[in-house]
């Protein structure tokens, strides 16, 4: 007989890797326009419910999972964070993009926004010095 041992928890499932290949695929795509067209594109999915953070954090695991090693471009916050909304709205779901900046020292970030909190949004060493909300996209 043999044993089945389950899954880690933080390993995605292949359905949820599905969709964030997807969303990332798009976000790749979209990240080509001008900022203006990316928060278009946002905006336009509000209308779908929200996103619980549990869903939201898990396909923002897939998201980072599926990443490839070997892309030539620029695959950092903005474009995981876009594809993490980009791909919970493939599941029927909304959540908010945000956009931030801090100072000393200067650094840029993208998160993703639920109404749980958070996600996306690395602690790290900007817990001494936060980044404050810029911009977000519901």
């Amino acid at each position: 007989m043999t044993q089945m041992t389950p899954a880690p928890l933080d390993m995605p499932t292949l359905p949820e890797r599905a969709v964030a290949a997807v969303g990332l695929a798009l976000s790749l795509a979209v990240g080509c326009l001008p900022l203006r067209h990316r928060i278009a594109v946002v905006r336009a999915l509000r209308r779908l419910p929200a996103a619980g953070r549990g869903r939201v954090v898990r396909l923002d695991t897939a998201v980072r999972h599926v990443t490839p090693t070997w892309w030539p471009g620029r695959i950092a916050c903005m474009e995981i964070s876009l594809a993490t909304v980009l791909a919970t709205a493939l599941t029927g779901r909304h959540a908010s993009w945000a956009l931030g900046a801090r100072r000393l020292p200067d650094a840029a970030h993208a998160w993703v926004d639920t109404v749980e909190g958070p996600v996306g949004h690395d602690v790290g060493d900007g817990a001494d010095r936060p980044y404050t909300r810029v911009l977000s996209v519901p």
